[in-house]
Parts: C-alpha cells; sequence; structure tokens
C-alpha cells in the first residue's frame, strides 16, 4: 500500500482540474512504482507557501512510501519519471521537484488494525 504525500504551489484552475490531475497522477506513480492503482494513498494539496530554492515559483515537495520496491536503482528512474511528469503537468521545472523516496519496512506500516508484516505472515500461512 503506496503512501504518497504531495504539495506543490501550482494552483490550478478549479477544483475539477486539481481532481483530474489527482487522478492523472494515482495513475502515473502506479505505473511509475509498479504498485496497483487501487492500493495507493495519496494526499495532494496546493499550498501557496511552498517555498523552493528561496523563492515561490513553480515547486512539488514529495514523499513516496513503498514497501519492498524501494532502493536506489528506483530512486533514480523515479525521480526522472515523476520530474519530467510535473514539469509536463505543472510547469515545474526539474530542479524544483523534491521528492524522497522511502521504504520503512513493513513493521511500520499499518492497515486493518495491525502491521503489513503481520498481513503478509497471515496471508502466507493460508496459502
Amino acid at each position: 500500500m503506496p503512501l504518497i504525500w504531495l504539495t506543490t504551489n501550482v494552483k490550478l484552475e478549479s477544483d475539477d482540474a486539481f481532481r483530474t490531475f489527482v487522478c492523472d497522477f494515482r495513475r502515473f506513480a502506479a505505473q511509475t512504482i509498479g504498485k496497483d492503482e487501487n492500493l495507493l494513498i495519496i494526499d495532494c494539496q496546493y499550498n501557496p507557501f511552498l517555498t523552493c530554492k528561496g523563492g515561490f515559483e513553480p515547486s512539488v515537495l514529495g514523499q513516496i512510501m513503498s514497501l519492498s520496491n524501494t532502493n536506489p536503482e528506483n530512486s533514480i528512474i523515479w525521480s526522472k519519471a515523476f520530474s519530467e511528469f510535473f514539469e509536463e503537468k505543472l510547469g515545474v521545472p526539474p530542479d524544483r521537484t523534491i521528492l524522497a523516496f522511502l521504504d520503512p519496512g513493513p513493521d511500520y506500516i499499518s492497515m486493518k488494525g495491525t502491521t503489513a508484516s503481520v498481513i503478509r505472515a497471515n496471508a502466507a500461512k493460508q496459502g
């Protein structure tokens, strides 16, 4: 269950336009990190006070947390892909897109009242 937090200071023309952007981003993110789109949890926010490099020019700040596939090689691939996506969709240049890719491990992700490691162990016993 990838968790994604994304903040941008790029104001889109309407809530519908922002919703469309989030839906496009969800599909793109799922494809890019190789996870099922229906499993992604995304918190995407507009913040006019987001600053990058000392200014308020268009910027993106994000954190992408994904179990079992976050590694240095994927971070390079994902960084390029996400930067290109934000440049195309929001007009944010790559040097103003700051992302953190994290894998906290299944012991530190909670869902269904337990942890991902417990869910995986239970699934392995049944399966």
